[in-house]
């Protein structure tokens, strides 16, 4: 199984039966690991519940499976290079010894855990540096908590301040080619290359379709076809392009911008109409997944000869 195959996921309270069914799906996908979105404890979007809470139910399902999970810090009220301090001392004092908590090995051989920091660029490149450089007022580094620390990447000139703050790597997220700079596969090489320059790790993510105009009326104008499954292997293709370390892939259960891969049937609501895959079978993402982790594994191997 490869372990550097990535998958964002949601999961609230009100749907903790869904942990049952998310357990076999991301088995079958050979997908490594899990990364979950997070909030702090007490702390939700404006739309959800806080989950917390559901962080140990989560790590014991998946270690059944094999699975590891990673967190991926969300943008609070409030959120800044301080708090994130603290955010990370607490993940790692409550999570961190479990047996499914994802710890990636460097290229200096150490396992350390891995975060993403989602919408980090809403907080200057000098503060993250207080944090994420050795000299930093606060630093994490060479201390207990020291860990992989992956920034995202919108816009270009995002490149350097990730650089310049202390961050390990960067990720695009975003699922829609050409939302952003860093979302658009044709600049990936490029990004790859001022990554390799630098000594970051560069995580394209790719995912299957977008789709959210349920919630955002406004903007059919980044809507992307799934077209049969192959604007999924176009942007899985574009990311083993460039021989990145992990992909990343948005998402397993982002239904309200129509990112996922788990499976679906017809249903309809009174407010919302699901997309299914038909006339394809329900897990027909979920297998286009795992022949994918297949080949990257395959191909990583390639690389290192």
């Amino acid at each position: 199984m490869t372990r550097n195959i990535s998958c964002t996921a949601n999961v609230w309270e009100e749907e903790k039966f869904r942990i049952k069914t998310l357990r076999p799906a991301l088995l079958h996908v050979t997908a490594g690991v899990l990364v979950l979105s997070w909030y702090p404890p007490g702390l939700a979007d404006d739309n959800g519940e806080p989950s917390d809470s559901l962080v140990p139910f989560i790590l014991d399902a998946a270690h059944r499976y094999a699975i590891k999970v990673a967190f991926h810090i969300q943008p609070y009220k409030g959120r800044d290079d301080h708090t994130v301090h603290e955010n990370i001392k607490y993940i790692m004092d409550k999570y961190g010894s479990h047996a499914a908590f994802y710890k990636y090995k460097t290229s200096t051989g150490r396992s350390l855990p891995l975060f993403y920091i989602y919408d980090s660029y809403l907080t200057p490149a000098e503060s993250w540096a207080n944090l994420l450089t050795p000299s930093g007022s606060h630093s994490l580094r060479n201390t207990a908590y020291d860990a992989v620390f992956i920034a995202l990447l919108v816009e270009e000139g995002h490149k350097h301040d990730i650089l310049s703050a202390g961050y390990d790597g960067m990720y695009t997220y975003f699922a829609s080619n050409g939302f952003s700079f860093g979302s658009s596969h044709q600049n990936w090489k490029a990004i790859k290359t001022f990554c390799d320059s630098n000594n970051l790790m560069f995580i394209p993510s790719v995912g299957p379709g977008y789709i959210d105009t349920s919630i955002r009326p406004w903007n059919n104008h980044n809507t992307r076809n799934r077209v049969n499954g192959k604007y999924y292997e176009t942007a899985l293709q574009a990311a083993l392009m460039v021989r990145p370390e992990i992909v990343s892939i948005t998402s397993f259960n982002e239904w309200h911008e129509g990112t996922q891969i788990e499976k679906a049937v017809p249903k309809k609501t009174l407010t919302r109409l699901y997309l299914d895959y038909l006339p394809h079978q329900p897990n027909m993402y979920l297998e286009l997944t795992r022949r994918w982790a297949e080949h990257f594994s395959k191909e990583k191997e390639q690389w290192l000869m």
